[in-house]
């Protein structure tokens, strides 16, 4: 097991100005791997952890699941806790498959629950849109 590439701290760590938080949104976001719409969801969650980018967790009723498959990276953040991946298995004779690039936390910390079992995505092979509604 691993320490996730982007913990660096969190809520309730005890790390000076670092914070974790969580935000019910209303955004349509749209993620597609190799031009394939993979999810799309109008009720994300915007995680928002200091000096890192926002990321959108998208319930997993909004993601095609089917195109996924778990693997057995596990990585652990000392402020969301242990994560679970998949790999994006891609299309048969399109392009290969992109591994652990979503990924969830199946037993998150208590600071961070509302993330629990909701996905998110690598922004360096997906591509995440994110429309505001009105």
């Amino acid at each position: 097991m691993t320490t996730h590439p982007h913990g660096t701290g969190g809520t309730g760590t005890g790390i000076r100005g670092h914070r974790v938080e969580v935000v019910r949104g209303t955004q349509h976001v749209t993620v597609t791997i190799d031009g394939r719409v993979v999810a799309e969801s109008r009720r994300p969650l915007l995680l928002f952890e200091t000096g890192l980018p926002v990321r959108y967790y998208l319930p997993p009723q909004d993601v095609n699941l089917s195109l996924f498959e778990p693997t057995d990276t596990h990585t652990t953040c000392p402020f969301k806790g242990q994560a679970a991946y998949w790999t994006y298995l891609g299309e048969e004779g399109g392009s290969g498959p992109h591994t652990d690039v979503v990924w969830a936390y199946p037993d998150p910390l208590d600071a961070v629950a509302e993330i629990k079992d909701h996905l998110s995505f690598y922004d360096t092979v997906a591509d995440i849109s994110v429309k505001e509604t009105d």
